[in-house]
C-alpha cells in the first residue's frame, strides 16, 4: 500500500512525523507524495492559531477529494483542541488521534484495513509519561531533530498549547544520549534538539537542561548541536556556562520574546520581564561573537493600543535581533486573552507589516556584517547548480556548484541575495 504525510507546525511535529514515516516503512508502506493518489493520507496537524486550524482542515478535505476510498488519518494539536466536536465536524476522518498514541499510528492504519470501522483514539487526559520514539535516520543526512520533551505548564494567556500538549514530559536521559550518538554515528553532522517546552528538560525526572547539554557536548563527532528555541528564563549560569565552554553549540539561539513591552508582557502571562530578558541576550553576546539572536513576537494582543506598540516597536530595534518572527494575535477559545476586548484586526496588521519590514531591516543588517568573511558552511540541497547550506550562526549560503550534502566547507561571503548570501568555495 502505498501512504503519505502532510505536516503542519512546529518541529515536533517534523519530528514525531518523520518517525511516523519511519514506522511505515518498516511496515512494507510504499511513501508518495502527498498530492499522489495514496491508499493513505496522514496530517499531523497545529492548532497554534486560527490559520493553523484552517490549515489543517484543508489539508484533511484535501486528502478525502484525492481519494474517497483512502483511509484518512488526523493526528496532533488539531483534533487534541476540537476534540469534543472534530468526529461530528469532520466526518472525512477514519482515524482521529491527539497527542498520544502516534507512535502507533501504524497499528491504528492495519486495523481500520482490517475493520474498515472508523477509529477515534483521544484521551481525556494526558498520560504522564514521555511517548518514546526512537530515529535513527531522517530523510536528509546533513541534519537531525531529537525531540528531548514534550509539554507545556507556563500557561501564557493566549496560548492553548498547555491544553493540547499536556503536563511536561522529559525523555530519558540515557535513551536520549544514545539516540544522539547513534544519529552521529550514521552521519548526521548536526542535531536539533527540540520539544514544546524544551529549555524545561528534566523537571519530571529529577534532573535538568544544563545536564542534558553536559552530557550531549560529549558525544564524539558531533559537529553541531542546535536548541530549536529556548526560554530567557531557562537560560541559567550553568547553561551559559555550558554554552560559553563548547563551540560544538551553535552561534544562534531563538529567544522567544512575544512583546517587548511590560505592560504586554504581564497581560500575557510572561514570566519576565523586559530588563531581565535583555540582561539574558546581553550575557550571551558576551560570551559568543556575533551570535545571531531571532525570536517571536505576537502582534495586536489585547492591550497593544498604538502607543503601546511605538514602544515595542523602538525596543525590538533596540535589542537588535538577527531576525523577528512575526504573528499576528490569534484568539484562542477558553484561555484569559480571548476574554479581554480585542484589538481590530486593521490594526494587528498595520502593526504586524511594520514589524516585518524592521525584521527585514535587522535581517539584512545583520547579514552585512559578515560580507568579505570566511566562514565555515554545512551544505544540505543542491538545486539548478547551487548548492546550499548553513553557517554555525544560521546564515544561509549559495554558492555555485554541487556540493555532497553534509560536508563542510570553507566559504567567503561575497553578497547579498536576499534570503541567501552568495559565497565563494575558498581552496583548502
Amino acid at each position: 500500500m502505498k501512504a503519505s504525510l502532510y505536516t503542519l507546525g512546529c518541529k515536533v511535529n517534523t519530528y514525531e512525523s518523520e518517525y511516523v514515516l519511519n514506522e511505515l516503512k518498516k511496515a512494507n508502506f510504499e511513501i508518495g507524495d502527498f498530492d499522489d493518489i495514496n491508499d493513505v493520507y496522514i496530517i499531523n496537524t497545529c492548532t497554534v492559531t486560527n490559520n493553523s486550524d484552517s490549515k489543517s482542515r484543508k489539508m484533511i478535505r484535501h486528502a478525502r477529494k484525492l481519494n474517497k476510498d483512502a483511509c484518512i488519518v488526523a493526528m496532533g494539536c488539531f483534533v487534541e483542541y476540537n476534540k469534543k466536536e472534530i468526529a461530528d465536524l469532520m466526518p472525512e476522518i477514519d482515524i482521529v488521534i491527539g497527542n498520544k498514541d502516534k507512535s502507533i499510528v501504524v497499528d491504528l492504519i492495519n486495523d481500520f484495513f482490517l475493520t474498515k470501522n472508523r477509529i477515534i483514539d483521544l484521551r481525556d487526559d494526558f498520560d504522564t509519561s514521555f511517548e518514546d520514539m526512537y530515529i535513527d535516520k531522517f530523510n536528509t543526512r546533513t541534519r537531525a531533530f531529537v525531540k528531548v520533551q514534550d509539554g507545556c505548564e507556563n500557561f501564557c494567556s493566549y496560548c492553548i498549547i498547555p491544553k493540547v500538549r499536556g503536563k511536561c514530559r522529559s525523555k530519558n536521559m540515557d535513551i536520549t544520549i544514545k539516540e544522539i550518538t547513534t544519529l552521529v554515528n550514521n552521519g548526521y553532522k548536526e542535531i536539533i534538539l527540540t520539544g514544546i517546552h524544551t529549555g524545561n528538560y528534566g523537571v519530571d525526572i529529577g534532573t535538568n537542561f544544563a545536564e542534558l547539554l553536559k552530557n550531549i557536548v560529549k558525544i564524539p563527532n558531533l559537529l553541531r548541536l542546535r536548541i530549536s528555541s529556548i526560554e530567557a528564563t531557562e537560560l541559567t549560569d550553568e547553561v551559559m556556562e555550558i554554552i560559553k565552554d563548547n563551540d560544538v553549540i551553535v552561534n544562534h539561539f531563538h529567544i522567544p520574546i512575544q512583546s517587548a513591552s511590560n505592560n504586554i508582557l504581564k497581560l500575557m502571562n510572561r514570566k519576565y520581564t523586559l530588563d531581565e530578558y535583555i540582561d539574558k541576550i546581553n550575557k550571551i553576546r558576551e560570551i559568543k561573537k556575533d551570535v545571531a539572536i531571532t525570536t517571536d513576537v505576537i502582534t495586536g494582543h489585547p492591550g497593544e493600543t498604538d502607543e503601546e506598540f511605538e514602544i515595542i516597536y523602538d525596543n525590538l530595534k533596540k535589542i537588535n535581533f538577527s531576525k523577528l518572527h512575526v504573528f499576528p494575535y490569534s484568539i484562542r477559545k477558553d484561555t484569559p486573552s480571548s476574554r479581554l476586548a480585542q484589538v481590530p484586526d486593521y490594526v494587528k496588521k498595520e502593526h504586524t507589516d511594520k514589524l516585518l519590514k524592521l525584521s527585514y531591516e535587522l535581517e539584512l543588517k545583520y547579514m552585512k556584517k559578515f560580507i568579505g568573511k570566511k566562514m565555515d558552511v554545512l551544505f544540505e540541497t543542491q538545486v539548478d547548480g547551487y548548492s546550499y547550506g548553513h553557517t554555525s550562526n544560521y546564515l544561509h549560503l549559495k554558492v555555485l556548484g554541487n556540493i555532497k550534502s553534509s560536508e563542510l566547507r570553507k566559504v567567503i561571503l561575497i553578497n547579498i541575495e536576499y534570503p541567501y548570501i552568495f559565497g565563494e568555495l575558498v581552496d583548502d
